[in-house]
């Protein structure tokens, strides 16, 4: 329009013309005053111009974009500027609302109409951010798809230098809401705020720069989100930028968990061991560490065996549960190779670490069974030493087991676990063990070698525990067993006919002679006859032995034969009962006769049987073999 002179800019009022009604030329509304003519919009309501004329008193309009007023002596025609003019003057004006109905009403191409009107309203939001209403912005940009980037670098410090030197806005910017925008906006489809400013084709790279932008703004606005962002399995934080604002904010708590996240372990790993001896830290102790070894697993191994030494050495016992706790992570870890690892620099971990997953773990391997007891073994040997050389003069050494301190506990470990395992080899072990003590574990050794003999030697002329003989013989006894079922004429013969004492080997001891023992033999004819061959054992027995001395043993021996006899005779009647009762059923079964004649037809299909195979039900119908479906139900007439 022609230029006027501005009024201000509040809700319009025309004056009363009594001569014509105000003209509507979207989306303008033009009026006569006395003096001059007024053009206002009606959305937003703004003054746009005021046109002096001298006496103006009648107006028209002859079709869009035309109007006409006229005086008492003038007619003139209102012409409008064309519109990519006023939509020029109105973007300086920041009338961004009119601008964006005026760029609806233009005849371009509909792709460059979009264009424009997309770059319209990039400007309006940018506008709004500038005021500061930055939810409004922020609503606006997101609907927009504008590149994540470009809004980001609207606040100082949160985009790369070198990066954010590339953008560019069309006014200097403020201070400062950005999360909503972040949470809101689609990698897949971004514009740029700016025609020609770059922006980034990368969706990899796009979502490093927003969930990096959105950790930088949860730290000044809300430290509780940090940790959820960085635990989420797809969080693209850039892991240099983000480890500097952590360590700025000295939030290392949340560090670990973007080391961890990203599969830096040995950072996260130094970081705890950094701050465990820091008074104030949140990561102050061992626990961190431990907890987060046990997380780990197989395909971490070395690292593990990297960083849990400071904690072995400082925690034995809590370091110890990096190997054992119950995780399905620490109970897939390779055993044979962390036994080494605690056998190499921390032994004392080894018994604990083996009895955990033998006891709990049930671990069968005889690897693990074999190292336990040459540990057990091994304390035991060097406590006893110390022991006996306590001992006063003249003073004998308690029973294996009963010793006080830790020579007792050891050696009770040892003796039940020789005792109740399976899976170690004894063949092996045996040379371990010394010739001069530790009878009562050699003993163990040999049984489980199948060596009765020499181990009840042990028992009973070293030892001199025939109780302990007769546990051993009765844990051992197995009828079914070859080498197992004459454990007790071994035992017999072992008091009665003792072999010599070199039986056992080398033997570093003085030793006397062994001697019979007729009482203790005849205590095991009384007590377990029925587990001995009565020949094989009364033929062990001196010549000179009396009748009245066996008597007890003869009496319990016929009498378990008469017994075995009469249940013998009582089984056979049972039998030959049975047997009768099934030759009965035979014959009754046998004594029935089926004819098949020539005119004999199956009751199935009513076809002669002929020559071919039948079956015949117990009420007699007969019936074709293969028309035989169901051997319970007989068909019946049709």
């Amino acid at each position: 329009m022609k230029q006027g002179s501005s009024s201000e800019k509040q809700v319009f009022r025309y004056v009363r013309v009594e001569n014509k009604l105000p003209q509507h030329q979207p989306p303008y509304i033009i009026a006569v005053l006395p003096r001059y003519v007024e053009i206002r919009t009606f959305e937003p309501r703004l003054l746009v111009q005021s046109v002096e004329l001298q006496r103006p008193r009648f107006i028209t309009s002859a079709g869009p974009n035309i109007v006409y007023v006229a005086s008492n002596h003038f007619v003139w025609r209102l012409v409008p500027v064309s519109i990519a003019s006023q939509i020029r003057q109105l973007l300086q004006d920041k009338q961004f609302e009119l601008a964006l109905q005026l760029a609806k009403m233009k005849d371009d191409s509909d792709g460059d109409k979009k264009q424009q009107i997309h770059h319209i309203q990039n400007l309006y939001a940018f506008n709004l951010f500038c005021q500061k209403r930055f939810d409004d912005s922020m609503q606006v940009f997101a609907k927009l798809g504008t590149d994540p980037t470009h809004v980001i670098g609207l606040y100082p410090d949160l985009l790369p230098s070198d990066y954010r030197k590339q953008l560019h806005y069309p006014n200097p910017l403020p201070t400062l809401h950005l999360v909503k925008q972040l949470n809101d906006s689609d990698p897949s489809t971004t514009s740029p705020l700016m025609e020609g400013t770059p922006t980034i084709k990368s969706r990899k790279k796009l979502l490093q720069i927003i969930d990096t932008t959105l950790l930088k703004c949860y730290l000044h606005t809300n430290v509780a989100l940090v940790s959820p962002l960085l635990r989420l399995e797809n969080n693209h934080c850039h892991i240099e930028e983000s480890e500097y604002v952590l360590k700025k904010a000295h939030k290392y708590s949340e560090l670990i968990i973007l080391y961890e996240k990203k599969g830096l372990h040995q950072k996260a790993l130094q970081v705890l061991l950094d701050q465990s001896t820091k008074a104030n830290s949140p990561l102050k102790g061992h626990e961190r560490t431990v907890q987060y070894l046990q997380r780990l697993g197989v395909d971490n191994l070395g690292i593990i065996f990297e960083f849990s030494p400071w904690v072995l050495k400082i925690c034995p016992e809590d370091g110890l549960k990096i190997f054992t706790e119950d995780l399905t992570e620490v109970e897939t870890l390779p055993r044979d190779k962390v036994l080494n690892f605690l056998m190499e620099g921390f032994k004392e971990l080894a018994i604990p670490y083996l009895e955990h997953i033998i006891y709990v773990w049930d671990d069968k391997g005889p690897e693990f069974h074999n190292v336990l007891i040459q540990l057990y073994l091994e304390r035991v040997q060097g406590l006893m030493k110390q022991y006996l050389n306590s001992l006063p003069e003249g003073v004998p050494a308690v029973a294996a087991g009963k010793e006080d301190g830790d020579l007792g506990e050891f050696r009770n470990k040892l003796l039940s676990f020789l005792d109740i395992s399976t899976s170690y080899e004894p063949a092996r072990l045996i040379s371990d063990f010394p010739f001069d003590g530790l009878l009562e574990e050699r003993a163990l050794l040999l049984g489980r070698m199948g060596k009765h003999e020499q181990a009840l030697f042990i028992y009973v002329h070293i030892l001199k525990d025939t109780r302990m003989a007769e546990e051993y013989c009765h844990s051992h006894y197995n009828s079914s067993v070859d080498g197992n079922k004459d454990v007790y004429l071994s035992l017999l013969r072992m008091y009665l006919s003792p072999p010599d004492v070199h039986c056992l080997g080398p033997i570093k001891m003085e030793l006397s002679e062994p001697q019979a023992n007729l009482q203790a033999a005849l205590h095991v004819l009384e007590l377990h006859h029925s587990k001995l061959n009565t020949t094989k054992a009364i033929n062990l027995l001196p010549a000179n032995t009396q009748i009245r001395e066996i008597r007890v043993f003869l009496e319990s021996v016929l009498e378990e034969k008469a017994q075995r006899k009469r249940c013998n005779q009582v089984l056979k009647s049972l039998l030959q009962a049975e047997f009768l009762r099934v030759q009965e059923e035979r014959i009754f079964h046998q004594q029935v006769k089926c004819v098949i004649t020539e005119e004999k037809t199956c009751r199935v299909c009513k076809k002669k049987i002929g020559n071919s195979a039948f079956a015949r039900y117990p009420n007699g119908v007969v019936v074709h073999y293969f028309c035989c479906k169901d051997r319970t139900v007989c068909p019946t007439e049709q």
